[in-house]
C-alpha cells in the first residue's frame, strides 16, 4: 500500500521497471547457463569462460539494481538504464551482420532496448525519475 501523500507510479514507469527486471532475469539465466557450460563443455580458455560468466552475473545484478531503484524513483536510474540500452542496441545491430550473424538474437536484443529507450523519454517516466529525493542528494 502507498503511504499517505504518496502517489502511484505511472503505468509507463511500471512497464519500464518490468522490462528492466525481465532483462535482469534473462541475463541471470544466461549467466547460469555460462556457469554450467564451464563444467560441461571444453572451453578453449577457462579464464575467458569464467570471466564471461562473472561479467554476465554482475550485469544481471546491476540491471536488477537499476530496476529496483527505478521503482523507487531514483534519478540516476535513467542514465544507467539508457547506457545499458545503448550498449544492448549496439550489440543487436552488430548481430544482424557479419560472419556470425544471428537475426533471431538481434531481434531479442533490439526490441526491448528500443522499447526501454522510448519509455525513458516519455513525460511520465521523465517526471517520475527526475526528482531527486533526500537519499539522492546525500549520495551524489
Amino acid at each position: 500500500m502507498n503511504a499517505p501523500g504518496e502517489t502511484r507510479p505511472s503505468p509507463l514507469v511500471n512497464l519500464l521497471v518490468a522490462l528492466l527486471a525481465l532483462e535482469s532475469a534473462a541475463l541471470a539465466v544466461i549467466a547460469g547457463f555460462l556457469v554450467v557450460e564451464i563444467f560441461v563443455a571444453d572451453a578453449t580458455s577457462l579464464a575467458s569462460a569464467i570471466g564471461l560468466a562473472v561479467l554476465a552475473a554482475l550485469a544481471a545484478v546491476w540491471l536488477g539494481a537499476i530496476a529496483v531503484n527505478a521503482r523507487r524513483g531514483r534519478a540516476w536510474t535513467r542514465g544507467a538504464a539508457l547506457t545499458w540500452q545503448a550498449l544492448q542496441l549496439a550489440l543487436a545491430l552488430g548481430s544482424f551482420q557479419g560472419v556470425f550473424a544471428r537475426a533471431d538474437v538481434a531481434w531479442y536484443l533490439l526490441v526491448p532496448a528500443a522499447a526501454i529507450i522510448v519509455l525513458l523519454f516519455t513525460p511520465p517516466v521523465v517526471s517520475a525519475l527526475s526528482l531527486r529525493g533526500e537519499d539522492d542528494a546525500t549520495n551524489d
